[in-house]
């Protein structure tokens, strides 16, 4: 499948998280959320992005806005990885199917082919979706460099939020009524 493109509406799903609780598109109302799609659990570079987003975890909470990981990982491996960096953030898991592949990244299109060491394969590449309160797609980062991008994912959040707020106030200004100018005949 395609990626989920800007503007589009996140498609119906639901999930787990690594402690068993439901995770699915209700979740995601009413604030923004943050979906992260990441290869796997405790190796460098998911690693170096998973406590960037629990360092900055109160930077998130004060712009009311939540963090979720995805991986196909399994929720044991979820749990070992959160209670080893001590991730404050919800991990989803992303059952793989009976052919390995991951329904969720598929269907917003992060399972994709890719290449090491000159090999071929399909798996998760690594992708931000910024979900915006009305569960559209705000924002979407693909093949995601881990150092610096939550903080990147922030400062975008902060921005969207401070552009939302001079709207309305903009919008609820009065504005002064028109004073007819009078025609003066010669």
């Amino acid at each position: 499948m395609p990626l989920l493109k800007v503007g589009a509406k996140i498609p119906a799903f639901l999930l787990k998280d690594s402690k068993g609780k439901a995770f699915g598109s209700s979740d995601l109302k009413g604030r923004y959320c943050v979906i992260y799609f990441y290869p796997r659990d405790d190796t460098p570079g998911c690693t170096m992005e998973a406590c960037e987003f629990r360092d900055l975890s109160k930077t998130f909470e004060k712009l009311d806005a939540e963090i979720f990981g995805v991986s196909s990982d399994s929720a044991d491996s979820h749990v070992k990885f959160s209670d080893k960096f001590s991730l404050n953030f919800r991990l989803i898991v992303d059952t793989p199917d009976k052919l390995g592949r991951s329904p969720f990244a598929m269907k917003l299109g992060v399972w994709q082919r890719k290449i090491m060491y000159g090999k071929t394969y399909m798996g998760v590449v690594r992708t931000t979706f910024l979900i915006a309160p009305n569960g559209t797609v705000a924002q979407r980062w693909d093949k995601v460099k881990p150092e610096g991008h939550a903080k990147e994912v922030a400062q975008l959040i902060a921005d969207l939020k401070k552009s939302v707020k001079t709207a309305k106030r903009a919008a609820g200004k009065v504005v002064a009524p028109v004073k007819k100018s009078k025609v003066v005949k010669k």
